[in-house]
């Protein structure tokens, strides 16, 4: 199955609004195993939208489109779609009781001229809309011999998100043929093009199980998909590649599935039973604030600490003058003392420091802008990291300090991994 997505609405050509719900749309389909190779964006107009319409459905099997379903002149995309396959509007009393319904909670009266929202093609699908007015409809034709399904959606991206997740993904996948099931590695630490050139290319070339490869900001992703007769056909696919993938690059997986570095973090530390604090600089807090957004963050973290100058440096968290007159405030020294300093001012088993040159300004022929130390200190002493981060980015700054939080998670990570593995067998979770 080939599928297009053509957003409808004038404000998206303009820039006036992001397109996020292309982007949404993009990934859904693609974790449904749908092909899907064009995207449209079409301006509030029937003639170009129905140009657009005819073009989409020359070339692709299902067509979904956003926007251009309210109450208002310019919302005339189930007229167009209706007129492309020749069928008529009829008015559907269910999606006008909902309107009026869901208008009366509001404390509005619905308009006449809304009645043109429960105007619905003939025979046509419709997906009930829980955060809005406007349902979601499917429209079935054949065209050349060949059928085709249109299946139009709200503009607004809750309504939209909310009713492609609830009602039009479970009535795609029963359109298709087997089960479609992925599974995501996590890497860091490796680049894209480095994973690529030591992939087996026969993995990149494979048909069934695939395997895909992206790079999202300071990390790379690998998806592994498989499309089998059920659920547990499918994993069977699966399985062994994705074992095989978390082997080759074991140095640098840090989850399956998971939602995230931070989270991973924080579940390592809570089956370990350990506890971590932060002392940053340069990061101005970035690292902490990662943590914390994991929901239970708190059983693990409690306390973090920017320390941006060298006072605050040698007043909270205990470094030693002599160590920033002699060292500077960007030294392994300065790193080591300031993780030890937030690990005994917390009490807590990990400490991890961060102090670098984010730039633009502050950076000499020894200590350029991007140099960032990271201290981890454990009951098993203190370890240190130097890294270069300036990448000559524009946004040279906010990179740094992005690259360095990631950096410290990493780290913090495997500390925590290392300390569970002293104390017993451990597996990356699945």
């Amino acid at each position: 199955m080939r599928a297009e997505i053509l957003s409808v609405g004038t404000e998206l050509l303009i820039g006036d609004i992001v397109n996020t719900n292309a982007a949404f749309l993009a990934g859904e389909l693609a974790d449904l195993g749908i092909d899907s190779y064009y995207q449209q964006v079409v301006g509030d107009n029937p003639k170009r939208l129905l140009h657009a319409l005819d073009i989409a459905i020359s070339r692709s099997d299902v067509v979904i489109t956003t926007g251009g379903l309210g109450p208002t002149q310019d919302d005339l995309t189930k007229e167009t779609v209706a007129n492309y396959f020749g069928v008529p509007l009829e008015f559907h009393q269910a999606s006008w009781d909902h309107l009026v319904r869901l208008l009366a909670l509001r404390g509005r009266t619905a308009l006449q001229s809304q009645r043109r929202q429960a105007m619905m093609p003939t025979g046509a699908t419709i997906f009930p809309n829980d955060y809005g007015t406007a349902n979601g409809v499917g429209v079935e034709a054949e065209v050349d011999n060949s059928p085709k399904l249109v299946i139009m959606l709200p503009g607004p991206p809750r309504e939209m998100r909310a009713m492609f997740t609830e009602y039009v993904r479970p009535f795609l996948r029963s359109q298709g043929n087997g089960v479609l099931v992925s599974h995501n590695l996590h890497l860091f630490g490796i680049g894209e093009s480095q994973v690529e050139a030591e992939l087996d290319r026969a993995l990149l070339d494979a048909a069934n199980p695939t395997v895909a490869l992206y790079a999202a900001d300071t990390q790379v992703r690998l998806r592994v998909s498989a499309l089998g007769t059920d659920l547990h056909d499918a994993e069977s696919l699966l399985a062994p590649i994705v074992e095989r993938l978390r082997e080759q690059f074991a140095e640098y997986v840090y989850g399956v599935d998971t939602d995230s570095l931070a989270a991973t973090l924080v579940a390592r530390l809570k089956s370990a039973g350990l506890t971590i604090a932060t002392a940053e600089s340069c990061t101005g807090g970035l690292v902490a604030s990662e943590i914390t957004t994991v929901p239970g963050s708190s059983e693990v973290f409690g306390y973090g600490v920017v320390t941006y100058a060298n006072s605050a440096k040698a007043e909270i968290l205990g470094v030693r003058h002599g160590t920033l007159s002699q060292f500077g405030a960007v030294s392994e020294e300065t790193a080591i003392e300031m993780a030890e300093g937030v690990r005994t001012l917390s009490g807590a088993d990990i400490g991890v420091a961060i102090t670098g040159i984010a730039g633009p300004d502050g950076g000499t022929p020894v200590k350029p802008v991007g140099l960032v130390w990271l201290g981890i200190a454990s009951n098993r002493g203190v370890r240190t990291l130097e890294l270069h981060l300036n990448r000559g980015f524009q946004d040279a700054r906010d990179h740094i300090r992005r690259l360095a939080t990631t950096h410290a998670l990493q780290e913090a990570l495997r500390e925590a991994t290392e300390r569970a593995s002293s104390r017993r067998a451990y597996r990356l979770p699945t």
